[in-house]
């Protein structure tokens, strides 16, 4: 248990920090889920939208200290290659189909 003033200040910081990056982390993961919802629905005009609002809350996540930079880095960077990947799936589609 801390004793002194500034000991006890920190403890309430610590607490207050991690209720916050606590519900950063919640709102990052579900706006991902959201976004790999649309991705297996394949409706890319709907993941699109659902990949900026994901970008979005990363950057938020990533400029505080809930996440590191570079680890949100690397979820968009993931997150981008599976869009593009069902992209050229729904172009390569309609082509296969007329050869």
């Amino acid at each position: 248990m801390a004793h002194s003033l500034s000991a006890k200040k920190r403890v309430r910081q610590n607490t207050r920090r991690k209720t916050l990056n606590r519900s950063r982390r919640s709102q990052v993961k579900t706006q991902i889920k959201r976004f790999e919802t649309a991705l297996s629905a394949g409706d890319i005009a709907q993941a699109q939208e659902q990949f900026q609002a994901t970008v979005k809350r990363l950057d938020k996540a990533g400029t505080t200290s809930t996440m590191h930079k570079k680890t949100a880095a690397r979820k968009k960077s993931r997150l981008a290659k599976k869009l593009n990947a069902l992209k050229t799936r729904q172009a390569a589609g309609p082509q296969a189909k007329q050869a």
